[in-house]
Formats: C-alpha cells, sequence, structure tokens
C-alpha cells in the first residue's frame, strides 16, 4: 500500500509535459501566444535571430481576411483561367522560354521537369516575378501558426520560417504573399526548407532570386514523385504530382494546360 502511495505522490509531483501554444480566433491573445511559441522555437532549435524575428512579428489582419476569402478556387475552370491571366502567362512564357532555352534545358537535364510546368508555375504564382506579395513572411506565416482554423497545418511552416531567418534566406521584414508564401514561386517556409537549392552557386538560398527559386521549385516536384519524360495531363502520372504544389483543382488543370501550350 505504501508503494503504491509513494508511486501515486512521485506522479503527481512530476512535471507536466510542456503544452502547444495556444491558438485564438482574434488577435487578442497573439502577443502571449508568440512567448510560448517563443519556448516551442527555442526546443525545436531556432537561434537569436529567428526569435528575434517572431519577436517582432505582428498580427496579420489582412492574411486572415484572405484566408477566409479564397473564392477564385471556387471558379469554374474557364473563369478561373480567365481571370489569372493564362493567356497573357502562355504569350509571355514562350518568350521568356525562347529567351533562356539553355537555362530551362540545364533544368529539364538536372530535375526531368520540363520548360513549360515551371514558366506557368512562375507565370501564375507571381507574374514572373512582377509581384512576390506585399505581406511580412514571418508576421502572416505566426498568425497563421496561431490562428485556430488551421494552426497544426502552419505550426511546422512558422518554425521553418524562423530557421529561414536564422540561416540569412529571409529576414523579419521579408515581403512575401498574405499566407506566408515567399519568393518567385511562392513556397511555403517548409517546403523552402525542405527543397530550396542554390542554383546560382552564391552559397545562399535565395527565393528571390530567380535561379534558386525555379531550380528549387523543380526540386520540389522531382521529390514529390516527377517521372521525367511522363505526362503531366490530368490522368498521366505527373498530374498527381502538380497537385502537392497546389490542392485546388482549377488550379492543377489550369497549370497543364498552360504549360503544354508552353512546350508546343
Amino acid at each position: 500500500m505504501k508503494s503504491v502511495l509513494l508511486a501515486l505522490l512521485l506522479a503527481a509531483l512530476a512535471p507536466l509535459p510542456l503544452a502547444a501554444a495556444p491558438c485564438g480566433n482574434t488577435g487578442a491573445g497573439f502577443e502571449a501566444w508568440k512567448q510560448d511559441f517563443a519556448a516551442e522555437a527555442r526546443r525545436a532549435g531556432v537561434g537569436p535571430r529567428g526569435l528575434q524575428a517572431l519577436a517582432q512579428a505582428q498580427y496579420a489582419s489582412r492574411t486572415i481576411a484572405a484566408d477566409r476569402n479564397q473564392k477564385s478556387f471556387r471558379y469554374s475552370l474557364d473563369k478561373f483561367m480567365q481571370v489569372r491571366g493564362a493567356d497573357t502567362i502562355v504569350a509571355q512564357g514562350r518568350k521568356r522560354k525562347a529567351r533562356h532555352p539553355d537555362f530551362y534545358a540545364a533544368l529539364e537535364r538536372l530535375y526531368g521537369v520540363p520548360a513549360g510546368v515551371l514558366i506557368a508555375l512562375h507565370g501564375m504564382e507571381t507574374a514572373f516575378g512582377g509581384f512576390m506579395g506585399d505581406s511580412p513572411v514571418v508576421s502572416a506565416i505566426t498568425t497563421l501558426a496561431y490562428d485556430c482554423r488551421r494552426s497544426e497545418f502552419f505550426v511546422p511552416h512558422a518554425l521553418a520560417a524562423l530557421e529561414l531567418v536564422d540561416r540569412g534566406s529571409i529576414t523579419g521584414a521579408t515581403l512575401g504573399a498574405r499566407h506566408g508564401e515567399l519568393g518567385h514561386t511562392q513556397f511555403l517556409p517548409g517546403n523552402a526548407l525542405a527543397y530550396g537549392v542554390d542554383a546560382n552557386g552564391d552559397g545562399r538560398v535565395d527565393f528571390y532570386d530567380m535561379s534558386d527559386a525555379l531550380a528549387s521549385t523543380a526540386n520540389f516536384l522531382r521529390q514529390k514523385g516527377w517521372k521525367p519524360g511522363r505526362g503531366y495531363q490530368p490522368g498521366q502520372p505527373n498530374f498527381a504530382v502538380i497537385r502537392q504544389w497546389n490542392a485546388a483543382g482549377v488550379y492543377q488543370q489550369a497549370i497543364a494546360i498552360m504549360a503544354s501550350r508552353i512546350d508546343s
């Protein structure tokens, strides 16, 4: 009996496991959440620069508004392509491929991904780097990690963003899309950390450099199962890999159509 009581007493005195930072649905709890999340980030190995970027992050109301209103993905395919400027992307994409054939051919040799697919993604995501976002990446992604709607999905990306700050790939002031995507092809931070490639050989993975960004995109697709020389239209082997880039059906179909037109 004494041994049972002793065991219960020791269990009661044992430290409780550290809980994850609690999420919230308004900006009111964001500063308190950041303090809890900083402890989580330290345990994950985030260093001083990343922690400083977290401390300076601000609740991103525009990110929350965008997350609640992604209506373009509910359009028909024709409407989606019209709104996203598919004809312009194809026309400009063909010119880009003609101007830099060796660059795209080298990427296809290395990763097996045709030029049209990379160019279509580049055009769709940022109009070929014309607009890479106006939201601070760290603030946007930590806001989504805090927000209860999809906290579990975004927490790893928030930790990755802080790691990217530590590595010098971004800073706390780097601008990206409303959901924290960054660079020419709008990588989520976790994917940037996992699949980033230093294509220009300067010792740093920079998603705001076109060479690094497109090589990283090709690497992502190859690592997700891209089969060189196989088709990428609906029903063909590589269409499933396009799904890994974006979960919206109209987006996937639009990329496949534009890529085929660029490569034709």
